[in-house]
């Protein structure tokens, strides 16, 4: 897939927005009308929810199953609901949330040496264990490729160095955006 426009990133980000709160207000989400054709593509995608910093909710999907555009919103709505680490958003904090969306490149097979922070998410599967970290997660807490491979391997309830014996590993890349403005004009947490 094409890098999106600035144009299709908006359009998404007020998407995912709309999805959560039509969610929250009735219960159900309305019918979009078709967006552009860029987002009418089957895509993996993961929504990112933050109140001020601190993380409020994170879900996507890998796989390229449905267009695009119904991806984002069914993950903007599990994040804010469904996330199993936290309780789910009120109506009154949607305000608050910073979206931020990652769209995902197919998978592929990768060696360990051939890992590039900042570039690549991971994908560690073993039996019926399986962990994903996005690519922006090593940069954010400052790992190298084995402390990448270590974590990845225990949010997929692995041991940490089961990406040296046998857990099979692949990569992807992400165009990642979020909504800037929010970020600036925001009002201090209390």
């Amino acid at each position: 897939m094409s890098p999106l426009t600035e144009a299709d990133q908006q359009t998404l980000l007020q998407m995912a927005r709309d999805a959560i709160g039509e969610q929250l207000s009735h219960h159900q989400l309305s019918d979009v009308d078709s967006p552009a054709e860029a987002l009418r593509q089957p895509c993996g995608a993961f929504v990112t929810l933050r109140k001020g910093k601190r993380l409020r909710g994170c879900i996507g999907y890998v796989e390229a199953r449905r267009p695009l555009y119904m991806t984002v919103r069914e993950c903007a709505v599990a994040a804010a609901l469904h996330d199993p680490r936290f309780p789910a958003v009120a109506l009154e904090e949607v305000p608050a949330l910073n979206l931020e969306i990652s769209v995902l490149s197919p998978l592929v097979e990768i060696s360990p040496e051939r890992i590039e922070i900042g570039r690549h998410g991971l994908l560690i599967s073993q039996g019926p264990y399986r962990g994903l970290l996005l690519p922006q997660v090593a940069v954010e807490w400052k790992w190298d490729a084995p402390e990448f491979l270590d974590e990845t391997c225990q949010k997929a309830g692995l041991p940490s160095d089961a990406w040296r014996h046998g857990a099979r590993i692949q990569a992807f890349t992400a165009q990642v955006f979020e909504e800037v403005e929010r970020i600036h004009s925001a009002p201090p947490a209390a």
